[in-house]
């Protein structure tokens, strides 16, 4: 499911922020921050408007600074959904969907949880805010994970995030973390104002609660 929320408060994309860098990776553009020589990764996946948003490479930065080496790819090839469009104009994004899903490039939570169902390409997992997981990519995950989901959010309201608890609490072989964040809404991680402290305060709650799931899991 996807809708207006996709595509509210859109980043300004800066290609050169962030305290990392970017380089070709397996062929993508990627931004890279941390040690390469750590031994423990985080692969982020970004939202729709892509590896560029600043709130994005920040908290790539953040994760960095605990001691992982930290990959943004660029998965769509420089062709992330514009930012710089009418604020809470989806019109465009039915068509952006379906020129980029077909290449199996599905984006941010759902691309994660693909992964999250063969435990010999990740330790762990983080859905943040999560687009078109179902109960049954829920049934079908094999590593511990953690889903973080807003209060407001038509594209994956409470209600079935407290499905994706259900289903992962009578799986108790799979460790697992359900959340909601009160007054919150969809992008709240990677799109909040900077300006508003309750905001960032919301924000960077879920930001710590991601990094001690990467720290308890990803060893």
């Amino acid at each position: 499911m996807s809708g207006p929320q996709c595509c509210s408060n859109p980043p300004t994309l800066n290609p050169s922020s962030g305290s990392g860098h970017v380089e070709k990776l397996a062929g993508l553009d990627s931004y890279l921050t941390g040690s390469p020589d750590s031994k423990l990764a985080i692969l982020l996946i970004a939202d729709i408007f892509g590896y560029e948003a600043p709130l994005l490479r920040k908290l790539a930065d953040k994760v960095a600074a605990a001691g992982f080496f930290v990959v943004v790819p660029d998965f769509f090839y420089g062709d992330a959904f514009p930012g710089d469009g009418p604020v809470g104009n989806s019109s465009a994004l039915p068509i952006w969907l379906k020129e980029h899903i077909p290449v199996c490039f599905c984006w941010g939570a759902k691309a994660v949880v693909e992964l999250a169902k063969h435990d010999d390409f990740l330790h762990a997992a983080v859905l943040c805010h999560p687009s078109f997981v179902t109960v049954d990519d829920c049934k079908a995950v094999k590593v511990p994970i953690s889903i973080l989901g807003a209060e407001i959010d038509p594209i994956s309201p409470p209600e079935v995030v407290k499905q994706f608890e259900e289903v992962l609490t009578a799986r108790p072989e799979i460790k697992s973390h359900v959340k909601i964040f009160p007054k919150v809404q969809h992008g709240w991680t990677v799109r909040y104002n900077a300006e508003d402290e309750a905001a960032v305060k919301c924000a960077e709650e879920a930001h710590q609660d991601l990094l001690e799931w990467f720290v308890s899991h990803v060893k």
